[in-house]
């Protein structure tokens, strides 16, 4: 994914309500059902890891972006955020390269 197309995402990250929280369990099964599911449907999703968790944004970003072949867009402080296209039909648009 080049440059452009993650400011892109980044872009239209920034209206998106925070859907998805890692709490002090970490990265369970439930986490990442809950992820695959959004990703499904919505494609882009923001998260955040909330304070007790031990976890940073950057690896509940990276073990869930692993584990649900999406792509990691932005960690900022406690946020992140995933993009998953959805290969029948995109939601989103991405520049060419």
């Amino acid at each position: 994914m080049t440059g452009k197309q993650r400011a892109y995402l980044r872009a239209q990250a920034n209206g998106l309500d925070t859907i998805l929280y890692v709490g002090k369990g970490g990265i369970t099964e439930a986490v990442i059902r809950q992820t695959e599911e959004a990703l499904t449907a919505r494609e882009l999703i923001k998260g955040r890891v909330l304070e007790a968790s031990l976890l940073t944004a950057r690896e509940a970003c990276e073990q869930l972006a692993e584990a649900t072949g999406a792509e990691g867009i932005q960690t900022l402080g406690s946020r992140f955020v995933l993009y998953r296209p959805d290969p029948r039909e995109p939601k989103y648009v991405l520049p060419k390269a």
